[in-house]
């Protein structure tokens, strides 16, 4: 009985066994996640988070009047010319922070980093 038992046990242990390496299982580092398919576009995605964010600011009569981004083409000049990108991915605290008033949500600011990955598409 007891060498049923530990026959048992032993062909149990061996079944479990796997030929695989490290390499196999883990990913190996040069392997890229594939971006999302969805193309961010300034109209369906940025214009709000600018509305929201920014504007108030950045608008005629607005603290920040001499950069106004209410319109694609402003905003786009922005993220190519004037480090929209650097400003709002500082934290809290950071001199330069966009918006002043504090840092916006990671995702907003990811929709906006995204948009200049996809070429700053319009629509």
């Amino acid at each position: 009985m007891k060498k049923t038992i530990a026959l048992t046990i032993l062909l149990a242990g061996l079944w479990s066994c796997s030929s695989d390496t490290p390499e196999t299982i883990e990913p190996k580092p040069d392997v890229v996640t594939p971006p999302t398919a969805t193309v961010i576009t300034y109209n369906a995605n940025v214009k709000a988070i600018v509305d929201n964010n920014c504007v108030r600011c950045h608008s005629s009569g607005g603290s920040a009047s001499f950069r106004p981004l209410t319109t694609y083409a402003q905003v786009k000049a922005a993220v190519e010319n004037a480090n929209l990108l650097g400003r709002i991915q500082l934290q809290n605290g950071q001199s330069g922070i966009m918006p002043q008033a504090g840092r916006m949500s990671q995702a907003n600011i990811d929709a906006i980093v995204k948009w200049n990955t996809d070429g700053l598409k319009e629509n």
